[in-house]
């Protein structure tokens, strides 16, 4: 478990080092969001640790927030790529949607397969 935090901590420097580079959606990638996720994946897929994600996986929706928080285009970006993953957690979306509420994140936009990310403002 520590080997793997430690992963999860690499990451979200690396990632977090990157988005402070840049200023444009074409420069953020959906990989990096989808990995930075990867800290909640037992959480979406498996309902624990219950009742709550846990702190890696809220400082991963942190780190998801502050891509956000950038640009208009990027948090219709991220909306979209967030929106890509009901798909892969189905029938576990409704723990994808939670995440936010969980972690007492606002990423300016509900996550929710309905949402429609280029009314984003």
């Amino acid at each position: 478990m520590g080997s793997q935090t430690v992963v999860i901590g690499v990451v979200l420097v690396v990632f977090l080092w990157s988005v402070t580079l840049v200023s444009s959606v074409s420069d953020v990638e959906c990989s990096g969001v989808k990995a930075l996720l990867s800290a909640c994946y037992y959480f979406i897929t498996y309902g624990f640790p219950d009742p709550s994600p846990g702190s890696p996986c809220c400082n991963s929706m942190i780190s998801i927030k502050m891509v956000c928080d950038n640009t208009v285009e990027n948090r219709r970006f991220t909306c979209r790529c967030l929106m890509s993953l009901f798909s892969t957690y189905t029938p576990n979306g409704y723990a994808l949607a939670t995440l936010p509420d969980f972690c007492q994140v606002s990423l300016g936009f509900i996550v929710d397969p309905n949402t429609d990310c280029n009314l984003i403002p």
